[in-house]
């Protein structure tokens, strides 16, 4: 039996029993081989672009004797799929959130999301441009997490795109202090996003579009709840940029003062959201 690392096995536990999945970049294919012996998936499609993970995952297939329930292929992202429904959930993890909005965003125009339900990413960095491409493509984030392990932070984003009611209901209720109904709501997706992506709730002194562009960053749920984790992260990140702006301050390039002009721009946001966050807790 296959055991997952910490951030695959956070993965899994999004898929829902029964799926049909398609693992994207699967590498050694491990996540496919360990869904189908657990029987969370009846079947699965791992999908990767280079020879070698590629013949190292048709070897993990067969060494598991799974190979007529794991269809390996080679392709470039989303290609692997034929768009005709063959797979009902996505999972794409090891990569930055621009080339895995690059992938979602090609499947999407040549049609290969077709039938997929649910999506189960984890971007290394740059988690902000696969939810504005959610949010774009009305996708309804309905979950975040985040992790540590070895060193290094994950964070998964699940987004699906057909919710019932009472599904939506809960997403909203998450979202909003008080009891949200969206049964007379018109134009459901938009009210979703005014909750998910407007950043009142952080009772910062930050100006309407910068907070939201907050969520966008740092996650609607995550910062909800910020965990130890969640904050580490961002003390991280903070301390990158503090750094930044002193090697700046020794550079003669002509762009140097305006590029520290807007990371300290940037400090100064990202300190807020963490006080505000620090006296929430509190």
């Amino acid at each position: 039996m296959v055991k997952l690392s910490k951030r695959l096995q956070a993965i899994a536990d999004y898929v829902t029993e029964g799926s049909i999945v398609a693992d994207i970049g699967s590498d050694h294919a491990l996540l496919p081989v360990y869904l189908l012996q657990n029987g969370k998936c009846s079947s699965a499609i791992a999908g990767e672009l280079n020879a070698g993970p590629f013949h190292a995952a048709k070897k993990q297939a067969a060494s598991a004797g799974l190979s007529h329930l794991l269809d390996v292929r080679q392709g470039d992202g989303l290609s692997v799929l034929t768009g005709e429904g063959e797979a009902d959930t996505v999972t794409i993890a090891g990569m930055g959130g621009n080339l895995m909005r690059d992938i979602l965003e090609a499947g999407r125009v040549n049609g290969k999301l077709h039938g997929v339900r649910k999506l189960i990413l984890q971007p290394n960095v740059g988690e902000e441009a696969v939810r504005r491409w959610l949010a774009e493509h009305k996708w309804y984030l309905i979950e975040e997490a985040i992790i540590e392990e070895d060193g290094k932070i994950y964070e998964m984003l699940v987004a699906a795109n057909d919710l019932t009611e009472n599904e939506l209901n809960a997403v909203m209720n998450r979202l909003s202090p008080s009891e949200t109904s969206i049964s007379q709501t018109e134009d459901k997706y938009s009210f979703y996003l005014s909750l998910a992506y407007d950043g009142s709730f952080l009772n910062s002194k930050l100006d309407k579009v910068i907070a939201a562009d907050v969520v966008y960053k740092m996650g609607p749920y995550l910062l909800r709840k910020p965990e130890k984790v969640f904050i580490s992260k961002w003390e991280g990140e903070l301390d990158k940029l503090n750094w930044i702006c002193r090697q700046l301050e020794g550079s003669d390039k002509q762009d140097a003062a305006e590029r520290q002009a807007a990371f300290r721009n940037e400090i100064k946001v990202l300190e807020e959201v963490l006080r505000c966050l620090s006296t929430d807790k509190r």
